[in-house]
């Protein structure tokens, strides 16, 4: 097997620091739970953004602020996040990308989530995915669900996102697919040939298909944004602490951490 990608998703758009109060939410604190979090054997952070208030933002000068901060303290990549908060409009949220990271999220689908709805409009998805190619920023797509595939692949057959593929598989939310290997197992074969591909599993089911999905031969991730927890009953003390946990699992499978320079040229991510 190759060396597995480990991503980690530092803050989220959900949790405060009640409850974990170890959550990192300014771009101080966000800057140096990435460095601790490369230093432990992530080669990625995924990067929400918080205001004064600790609400999701998609404010664009918190977001220079935030990746110009990472980038000075290590070479991890930096993946911006363009969900932000489901309170936040899309037209807001799409303007992140500005701030020139070297990925970021995108996704193909408007959905129920939990009591909520992620708003994602089929033209200002593909209004955002073309200026994200502009910009050579790559594109880590989404998926919720198991149609939302189908769309993500429109875009494409439309050459609106660039070979390699990058997909996060996202599951157990409320709405979208199940935390199950069935699930996972049916999204995967039905992925094009040389696609990357993640497993994000929220709470309690993280742990179980991140290391379903590195036995797959598959990358995982892990951090607060997807479990607060360490163990049962126990709070995590820093995305460190987790990415440690699961480069514990991925050695254990007998593969090792991808390089931040692995990661490049796997997927063909632009020379600085």
């Amino acid at each position: 097997m190759t060396t597995a990608v480990i991503t980690a998703a530092l803050t989220g758009p959900i949790a405060t620091k009640e409850d974990n109060p170890n959550l990192p939410t300014t771009p101080q604190q966000i800057a140096a739970s990435a460095h601790e979090a490369y230093e432990s054997g992530a080669a990625v952070v995924h990067v929400h953004l918080r205001d004064d208030a600790g609400r999701p933002t998609a404010n664009l000068d918190i977001a220079k602020q935030t990746v110009e901060l990472i980038e000075e303290t290590c070479p991890v990549l930096i993946q911006l996040s363009t969900g932000v908060g489901l309170s936040v409009p899309f037209e807001e949220r799409e303007k992140l990308v500005e701030a020139r990271p070297r990925m970021a999220s995108l996704n193909p689908c408007s959905m129920s989530f939990a009591d909520g709805e992620f708003h994602n409009p089929p033209s200002g998805v593909r209004r955002l995915a073309a200026r994200m190619r502009e910009l050579g920023v790559k594109a880590e797509l989404e998926i919720y669900d198991t149609g939302h595939l189908d769309v993500a692949l429109q875009l494409v057959k439309e050459d609106l996102v660039d070979s390699p593929l990058c997909f996060s598989i996202v599951m157990g939310v409320l709405g979208g697919m199940p935390a199950t290997p069935a699930a996972l197992v049916q999204l995967v074969q039905r992925l094009p040939e040389g696609s990357h591909w993640q497993v994000i599993a929220v709470g309690r089911r993280n742990l179980a298909m991140t290391a379903i999905g590195l036995a797959m031969g598959g990358n995982a991730r892990t951090g607060m944004e997807d479990t607060l927890h360490v163990r049962k009953g126990v709070l995590a003390k820093s995305n460190a602490e987790l990415v440690s946990r699961l480069v514990d699992v991925t050695r254990s499978l007998e593969r090792e951490p991808a390089s931040v320079g692995e990661v490049e040229g796997r997927l063909n991510l632009p020379s600085l």
